[in-house]
């Protein structure tokens, strides 16, 4: 949901009711996502806290996720202070008391993992959050982390698709796995990549022709194919768009199509 923001608020519940129809339930957002429209910073939790005063039934029916520690211009802050004002002001935006994942979103390097373990186990206990994630990190800083976390690490949310492969070979869908972590994957049509025309591109349309679903759908099928179980991301603020993404859950990727496509990807062949 990060370029969902401005004022209007019946555009929105469009959006929000297109994915729950889609059967898409988790909503993923953060405090910085509106930065740059009309409402600035916060702008895209106010929108939806917006949807949901005016028609709070929806609440029940979604997983609500967001994320903080970001600053404009610091630029990102873990501290436990800043963690704490962050989530108060994410839930006043949301007009709700507790979301279902809060997630750190991105490494502060100036907090030690042990600092910010005790900051994100105190906002569960506290009851405004139910689980804890993060966004961005690497292996060897979730390992950090979980180290002196007492509760579990939920999520792990790095940038996957088709034409951005690195969580296949840095190690964090494979920690994933081991931990037990869901996978959200932002960019899933590796930032607006899926519109142009390669090797990529026309690996996912024979695969979308002969599922019959958009290529957008085949791209997100091909990140969900992964034993991870990766959950895309989906951006697009078209409820026609957000509706085709359910056509993902159609396609069924062979082993040789799927390495064709990473092969395409990397623009190297598989020993």
């Amino acid at each position: 949901m990060w370029r969902f923001a401005g004022d209007d608020v019946k555009a929105a519940r469009a959006l929000v009711d297109a994915a729950l129809e889609s059967g898409i339930t988790l909503f993923d957002t953060a405090d910085i996502y509106g930065l740059g429209g009309p409402a600035g910073f916060g702008g895209a939790e106010e929108l939806l806290g917006r949807v949901l005063r005016e028609a709070p039934e929806l609440r029940a029916r979604m997983v609500l996720a967001t994320k903080g520690g970001i600053i404009p211009g610091v630029p990102y802050d873990s501290s436990r202070a800043y963690l704490e004002r962050a989530l108060d002001a994410s839930l006043k935006r949301l007009g709700v008391e507790q979301v279902e994942l809060w997630q750190v979103h991105r490494p502060d390097l100036l907090t030690h993992p042990e600092e910010l373990a005790g900051t994100l186990a105190r906002l569960v206990e506290s009851g405004r959050v139910k689980a804890v994630g993060v966004s961005n990190f690497t292996a060897a800083q979730v390992r950090a982390l979980a180290a002196y976390l007492p509760v579990p690490l939920a999520s792990i949310q790095p940038e996957f698709s088709a034409w951005h492969a690195a969580p296949l070979w840095d190690g964090v869908l494979d920690q994933a796995m081991e931990l037990g972590l869901s996978v959200l994957a932002w960019s899933p049509l590796g930032r607006g990549a899926v519109s142009d025309e390669g090797p990529v591109s026309a690996l996912l349309d024979d695969k979308a022709r002969a599922s019959g679903v958009s290529r957008s759908a085949a791209a997100y099928a091909w990140i969900m194919a992964h034993p991870a179980g990766a959950i895309p991301i989906v951006g697009s603020q078209q409820p026609a768009r957000i509706r085709e993404a359910a056509g993902a859950f159609a396609v069924s990727w062979t082993r040789a199509e799927w390495y064709a496509v990473l092969q395409a990807s990397t623009g190297q062949k598989l020993p």
